[in-house]
């Protein structure tokens, strides 16, 4: 059974740090891009960032381009998502996402797993 789990989470004030993770079981995620969405309340799903395979290309919105960065470690079956300068339009629930093969993508329907999210709060 494929389980992606976010941790790191919280509450922070603007201009703050979090690191989010996530931990997959049930696949292996080297041979798949793996991607990272937000939802915040009355709002649709939003892409944030995605990463290739290697980890050598990466995509982000331009919301969050310079303040985000996405990364993985594929021996410990986990990515991460670094977020430095935070502000109030941050707020949302985080989600983790692993694709169907090995693509780069910014669209929710090209990924197969999801996580339950984490919430982030980033307070002004």
């Amino acid at each position: 059974q494929v389980q992606l789990v976010e941790s790191g989470g919280g509450s922070v004030q603007a201009g703050g740090s979090l690191t989010l993770s996530c931990a997959a079981s049930g696949l292996t995620i080297s041979s798949y891009g793996m991607g990272w969405f937000r939802q915040a309340p009355g709002k649709e799903r939003e892409f944030v960032a995605t990463i290739s395979v290697s980890g050598g290309a990466t995509v982000y919105v331009d919301s969050v381009k310079g303040r985000f960065t996405i990364s993985r470690d594929n021996t410990k079956n986990t990515v991460y998502l670094q977020m430095d300068s935070l502000k109030p339009e941050d707020t949302a629930v985080y989600y983790c996402a692993a694709g169907r093969d090995s693509r780069l993508s910014r669209s929710w329907y090209e990924y197969a797993a999801w996580g339950q999210g984490t919430q982030v709060t980033v307070s002004s």
